[in-house]
């Protein structure tokens, strides 16, 4: 059964960068793991902006790779948080790339991450709400 995928992002837009050809995978698409880590980026960006607290990434809950990311594509990376615990936060992240000079925008990847809360010795520690 094919997945239908949503007309537009779901989320905050939190980054954005043009995927280079230095990021390339021996196939001329970008690397999955170039794609992984920006996600990492975005997540760990929203985590601190709700928390307001040092984060760490502890968990890839999902992933799910759609589409490729080609050189030139702008990706960009939506946020948004699902669930927030007593030491851990969790968010939704999709990438979505802009092609044909910014005409189009296609879903590449989605997933979820967690990210723990530290202090300032790097030990977890409660999220304050």
């Amino acid at each position: 059964m094919a997945k239908i995928q949503a007309q537009k992002p779901c989320g905050k837009l939190t980054i954005r960068i043009v995927a280079m050809p230095s990021d390339t995978n021996p196939s001329g698409d970008i690397f999955g793991g170039w794609v992984l880590s920006q996600m990492d980026i975005a997540g760990g960006v929203a985590a601190v902006q709700h928390t307001k607290m040092r984060v760490v990434t502890v968990a890839v809950n999902a992933m799910t790779f759609i589409a490729p990311v080609k050189v030139g594509d702008v990706l960009c990376i939506y946020t948004e948080i699902i669930k927030i615990g007593t030491t851990s936060i969790t968010i939704a992240i999709e990438a979505w790339a802009r092609r044909d000079k910014m005409a189009r925008r296609e879903k590449v990847t989605e997933g979820h991450f967690t990210y723990v809360a530290l202090d300032d010795n790097g030990k977890k520690c409660a999220i304050e709400k």
